[in-house]
């Protein structure tokens, strides 16, 4: 209450961080941390609804903080908290992500490519793409059963690297139907 009207009801945890008691004079230091620390926890519940629905890089979810109105400092201390309590972990969702494309038949360049358009950093993409089984291994299991020019096509297409192709498929010179045509 202030001047004995409601005045607004604040979450317990910022009650706590900043020591508000019942019939504290809310004095200007206090009320610029009061909002301070209100900001922090309105940050925090829009970060939690948005992590909620599925893990985003620290780049993507500063944009939608920042599309959702978060003041800056807000939105560096809640991305520092979730870092801090590893909700937030770039490093872990490029692996989770890479393996997955991998599994459902991306090369690596399409899996570096689509990490790269998810906000992570190139040195996560770079560490999520060496713990991934061989690219090899990989195109040989999704061109099983195609034809020479069939494998080069899909595989292509896909994101795998020539030279991963050419191991799987052979070269497409030596196909005497003339290459893809």
């Amino acid at each position: 209450m202030v001047d004995g009207e409601p005045w607004r009801t604040v979450p317990d945890e910022v009650v706590v961080r900043c020591g508000l008691a019942a019939g504290q004079a809310l004095e200007r230091p206090l009320l610029r941390r009061l909002r301070r620390e209100l900001r922090h926890a309105e940050a925090l519940a829009v970060a939690g609804r948005t992590l909620r629905r599925r893990d985003l890089s620290t780049r993507r979810l500063a944009e939608r903080l920042e599309s959702a109105g978060v003041a800056p400092a807000a939105e560096r201390s809640a991305l520092q908290a979730l870092t801090h309590a590893r909700l937030l972990d770039d490093t872990r969702l490029a692996a989770a992500r890479a393996l997955a494309l991998a599994e459902r038949g991306w090369g690596d360049a399409a899996i570096a490519a689509r990490l790269e358009a998810e906000g992570i950093g190139e040195a996560d993409g770079r560490q999520a793409l060496a713990g991934l089984p061989a690219e090899v291994a990989r195109a040989k299991k999704l061109s099983r059963g195609l034809g020479r020019a069939k494998t080069w096509t899909l595989l292509a297409r896909r994101g795998f690297d020539d030279e991963t192709i050419e191991a799987v498929a052979g070269s497409l010179d030596a196909d005497p139907g003339g290459g893809l045509g």
